[in-house]
């Protein structure tokens, strides 16, 4: 009988750090859970000479990807390099070899899980990736099997937590967005170059995998509609809080028949909605089903303890099957008949503030575009003037209305003699 797995890990960042110190600091407890010793073989690093805290033998670091890759005493590899390349090729390479995998990488499983996938049932090896989205808020695993007698009906989530942190503090302080994003770079909370956050792509990449779960087909990242928050100003928390809603960076994705809507964009929501209470760093799940309801899944959505705890889960799982002679391979079941729907098709509320002339009539022109485009107003509101420039600004929500409307109603604004700017357009998700 087997005493020991051996773990080969590609990274030694935040993440990995905590890994491999939680692999040698938790190694009786480990083993306890796995039922066998759980000992790290071999790890990629950038520069070997780097000082690092923790006890991380040097003799355990490599330089070379190929010396974990093809290790004789590896069996699962733990990829946290992050990005698409050479992650991709990393992860192939070990599947190929005959090694399980544990990857923490959403871009790669977003854009190539079918791809892995198949190369893994091939080598009759497993892939794991519960930490590719949530970090330690465990979703993978509860989709694959908890959930699997449902028919998930939708998903909204806060996917992102350095959005979910700057858009929180815009809200309470009053600040602007550029400001607030300064702050939350020297915070930590923010990268250097955040448009992977701020332009929601982050978060598509994590409703791409909760969407191949939940409805079981093969969403690309370019298939979800994806609008960031750099547009959204201090003034439009205040007219959200008036009109009793706040505003979140949302991933929407729902189903209607055999269609299905995938969204990454700013809403306004309901103060009331559970949602709408998620702030600064933390992540949250709504998950629609027809039979266990609503479901919330709650916590923070980085760092690295928490993404640790998902992959030393991951691990662990593999490891216990490598115990008992098991195996488990990932299932490639696919419903063709699910496609995407337009974003054009999607029908929801909307926000719009305007500024215009403080002149009689503006109203007027305004309300006859929508009305053109079968957008009906639910309440607008002058809610400032400029005597200086003599312009005012006109704040409209509408009742709910079809995309492809709004999106022509918009360019005919544009056009208008009465319309000087839409400075602000947000859609409202009350549902």
């Amino acid at each position: 009988m087997r005493k020991a797995v051996g773990i080969g890990l590609l990274g030694l960042g935040t993440v990995g750090s905590g890994v491999a110190e939680a692999l040698i600091a938790k190694s009786d407890s480990l083993a306890e859970q796995a039922g066998l010793r759980l000992v790290l073989k071999k790890v990629l690093v950038r520069h070997l000479h780097k000082r690092r805290p923790g006890k991380i033998s040097q003799r355990l670091l490599t330089a070379r990807a190929e010396e974990v890759l093809y290790h004789p005493e590896v069996d699962i590899v733990v990829e946290l390099v992050g990005g698409e390349h050479p992650a991709k090729e990393y992860i192939e390479n070990a599947i190929a070899a005959g090694k399980h995998v544990v990857t923490a990488n959403k871009e790669v499983i977003a854009k190539h899980s079918y791809e892995l996938f198949s190369l893994a049932k091939k080598h009759n090896v497993s892939i794991r990736y519960e930490a590719s989205v949530g970090s330690g808020i465990p979703l993978v695993s509860p989709f694959q099997h908890d959930l699997a007698a449902n028919r998930i009906l939708a998903i909204r989530a806060i996917l992102n937590g350095t959005t979910n942190y700057i858009l929180t503090r815009m809200a309470l302080e009053g600040r602007n967005f550029a400001s607030t994003l300064k702050q939350a770079q020297e915070l930590g909370y923010a990268e250097a170059d955040p448009a992977n956050d701020i332009e929601g792509i982050d978060a598509a990449y994590k409703l791409v995998i909760l969407s191949n779960l939940a409805f079981g087909t093969r969403f690309a990242p370019e298939d979800v509609y994806c609008e960031g928050i750099g547009n959204i100003a201090a003034r439009d928390f205040m007219y959200a809080h008036e009109f009793g809603y706040a505003i979140k960076l949302l991933a929407i994705a729902k189903r209607d028949d055999d269609k299905v809507e995938m969204r990454v964009h700013p809403v306004f929501i309901p103060k009331d909605f559970q949602l709408a209470k998620v702030d600064g760093v933390y992540n949250a799940i709504e998950v629609e089903t027809d039979l266990a309801g609503k479901l919330l899944f709650y916590g923070e959505g980085a760092g690295g303890l928490r993404a640790s705890s998902a992959v030393l889960a991951d691990v662990l799982a593999i490891a216990r099957n490598i115990r008992a002679g098991v195996n488990s391979v990932p299932e490639l079941k696919l419903n063709p008949a699910i496609t995407v729907k337009p974003m054009s098709e999607v029908k929801t509320r909307y926000y719009l503030r305007l500024n215009a002339p403080d002149r009689p009539g503006v109203l007027a022109q305004i309300s006859r575009v929508l009305g053109d485009n079968s957008i009906s107003i639910a309440s607008v509101i002058q809610k400032e003037s400029d005597p200086a420039t003599q312009t005012a600004i006109i704040v409209i929500m509408t009742y709910p209305a079809q995309e492809k409307a709004m999106q022509k109603a918009l360019r005919e604004l544009r056009r208008l003699p009465e319309v000087n700017e839409i400075s602000s357009f947000i859609r409202v998700e009350e549902s």
